[in-house]
């Protein structure tokens, strides 16, 4: 997360620009009908606001204005769908303004780097296994959330760290030569978190993920007999 003072005027005005359209194409998209009638999805989301803002609560500010917590956004797209995990996104940026952990200035960009980066790399590792259609569960659970939520930590460090580097305000520390061994530091917890809910999700309530093909995955395997239909009568 990145504070507002080491940003220039133009990257606060990008961040916004980029955000708020894909927050209202969200909003417009979310499934207010079944969520307004479905009074269990209702309190999983709700649910999922409190554990997101619980876990970007638990982080390590520095004295510079950047601030270290892991993302969790890979196991809330796959819990809620791309439109309503912007949305809960959003509310958990919200609250941190409220109580006064982050800047109302820089929801924009932190919104990017945070929410749409990791819900996008998420939807598209999603949408490529949901084609491929594989019928092993641990398929579904390391290339749509283990290995997904590596690359969304990944890609939001180095998007972050090439915005600042063209602001120019905030001084690169010495050591950013050796920085690609400090992403294994990052990528592997943020990938583990959520993987490890995911499975634990996939085992104890697949229902609850929109994203799982509950038929295909939890089916009965096939028998030679049923696949060539000459078993016995």
């Amino acid at each position: 997360m990145i504070a507002a003072q080491l940003l220039s005027a133009e990257s606060l005005g990008l961040g916004w620009a980029l955000y708020l359209p894909l927050v209202g194409l969200a909003a417009w998209r979310a499934p207010w009908l079944e969520l307004i009638s479905d009074f269990r999805r209702q309190h999983l989301m709700f649910g999922t606001m409190l554990a997101l803002f619980l876990l970007w609560l638990v982080r390590r500010d520095f004295a510079s204005g950047l601030s270290f917590h892991f993302i969790g956004m890979t196991a809330v797209t796959l819990l809620l769908d791309w439109p309503l995990a912007i949305l809960v996104g959003l509310v958990a940026q919200v609250g941190l303004c409220v109580i006064g952990r982050q800047d109302w200035l820089a929801i924009g960009v932190n919104g990017v780097l945070l929410v749409l980066v990791p819900v996008a790399v998420t939807e598209l590792a999603a949408i490529y296994v949901e084609r491929r259609q594989p019928r092993n569960l641990f398929v579904y659970i390391f290339c749509s959330g283990f290995f997904p939520a590596a690359l969304a930590a990944l890609c939001s460090i180095l998007l972050g760290l090439g915005l600042l580097w063209l602001d120019g305000i905030f001084p690169m520390p010495p050591w950013l030569d050796d920085f690609i061994g400090y992403l294994w530091l990052v990528m592997f917890p943020e990938a583990f978190i959520n993987g490890m809910i995911v499975t634990g999700l996939v085992v104890f309530y697949p229902d609850w993920l929109e994203t799982f093909n509950r038929t295909r995955y939890l089916q009965a395997p096939w028998k030679d007999d049923d696949r060539h239909g000459d078993g016995p009568p």
